[in-house]
């Protein structure tokens, strides 16, 4: 558990835009933004006990397939380059740029059916 100074700390850092928390994006301070946190995280566990869960994997697949769909095979396989490239403390697009690696983003274009 933080301390109090650690707490005031974290909640200027949120009044300033700044996310301290995990999933707590958009909130506006410290007790927002774990409220946020904590109410995506419900939701996630929620939709996963109702569908069991190999149910909820499957439907995060069909949202995959849904994507390539749209996409295409040449344009998700550019966006799987970029995401696997993806550090904790760097984008994708950053890592690419930095080691070289060309990605190109004019196939990520939507296809038109």
């Amino acid at each position: 558990m933080a301390s109090e100074q650690e707490r005031k700390e974290l909640d200027q850092k949120a009044r300033e835009g700044e996310t301290v928390v995990p999933g707590g994006t958009g909130g506006k301070n410290l007790e927002a933004q774990e409220h946020l946190a904590e109410g995506r995280s419900r939701g996630g566990h929620k939709r996963s006990e109702q569908l069991g869960h190999e149910g909820y994997q499957e439907l995060g697949h069909k949202g995959g397939q849904t994507r390539k769909e749209q996409m295409g095979h040449e344009g998700y396989h550019e966006m799987g380059k970029k995401g696997g490239l993806s550090t904790m403390d760097k984008s994708g697009g950053e890592r690419a740029a930095e080691e070289g690696i060309e990605i190109d983003e004019s196939k990520y274009r939507t296809k038109n059916k």
